[in-house]
């Protein structure tokens, strides 16, 4: 299993049903610690829930277990109330503190989350890129947290080509069960429920680039060399380009030069460049060079009138 997978499994599986299980256990050395382990595991809760990457693991989770903690909760506080109110003795004050910082940095974890939510700047607006599906928002928003394409903003050179990518939104599509894919990380590209959907024009303009022929790849392999994959490349405007990426080899409607309405299909949803597993990538930006065509001033985007952030759903 990858660490893509492996890291959600443990923080948004594991670790929030041993904090439920800590709680409902209640053997707790005051009230004050009891208070401190709820703290804990709502904030937890709270914070995969806002920043958590549900893509093998369903994104109703995080209901199940306020759910369950909520239980636990009702269940534990007739013996916490017979607790004394604060911890007595050097160990159990010391874990109490302890307690107390991981309470703070969980806190602060929710706080970098939901600020992940705050547009950065003025968005440009765009229709739906999808139609005919519920929609799950991978990366997107304006903290590290939040998106991985957030890292681009960073100055060191190696980010230059592709800044234009900052803000972006990632989309997979929701099948059956709320599941995204048939299997926890399936290897072929079709097993995803995204792979194969239209792709349509967000905005009416003039396409700069189209390029199609790239192999759609196995799940998680990833071709670095052509970071966007397969894609399309539209002049919205003199002064934004938008990019949809990551599209299936054979599918791309349109060429250079060509000019667009909004709606027109444009492609479908592949699993071609830098991706670890089908979805599509959609992102605005300021013209870069001909050299850098990606590197361009990032721009917030607004679909069909939603600042989209991850863990978000969308039904279009």
């Amino acid at each position: 299993m990858t660490s893509l997978l492996l890291v959600p499994l443990i923080a948004q599986g594991l670790v929030p049903l041993g904090l439920v299980a800590w709680v409902a256990a209640g053997r707790h050395a005051s009230r004050a610690t009891w208070l401190l382990a709820a703290a804990l595991a709502a904030l937890w809760l709270a914070a995969i829930a806002l920043a958590g990457l549900w893509l093998a693991l369903p994104w109703y989770l995080p209901l199940v277990y306020g759910a369950l903690l909520l239980a636990a909760l009702l269940r534990s506080a007739g013996r916490a109330r017979r607790l004394p109110a604060w911890p007595s003795g050097g160990g159990s004050a010391a874990r109490a503190v302890v307690l107390g910082a991981l309470v703070l940095a969980a806190g602060a974890v929710v706080a970098r989350a939901l600020a992940g939510r705050r547009l950065p700047g003025p968005a440009i607006e765009l229709a739906a890129p999808l139609r005919g599906g519920t929609y799950l928002v991978a990366n997107g928003g304006s903290t590290g947290l939040v998106s991985a394409h957030v890292t681009t903003l960073a100055s060191e050179p190696r980010f230059r080509p592709w800044r234009g990518q900052s803000y972006a939104v990632d989309l997979v599509r929701l099948g059956r069960g709320g599941l995204r894919a048939r299997g926890p990380a399936p290897r072929d590209p079709a097993a995803y429920a995204i792979f194969g959907d239209t792709i349509y024009a967000p905005c009416a303009g003039r396409v700069a680039a189209a390029v199609d022929g790239l192999a759609d790849l196995p799940v998680p392999e990833a071709d670095r060399a052509h970071m966007a994959g397969n894609h399309v490349l539209l002049e919205c405007g003199t002064e934004v380009r938008v990019l949809l990426a990551h599209m299936r080899r054979g599918s791309v409607r349109v060429r250079p030069g060509e000019r667009v309405a909004v709606g027109r299909p444009l492609g479908t949803v592949g699993n071609t460049g830098n991706t670890n597993e089908p979805h599509l990538h959609v992102h605005a930006q300021r013209p870069g060079t001909a050299a850098e065509p990606l590197g361009g001033e990032p721009l917030p985007v607004r679909l069909a009138g939603r600042y989209l952030v991850r863990g978000q759903r969308v039904a279009w």
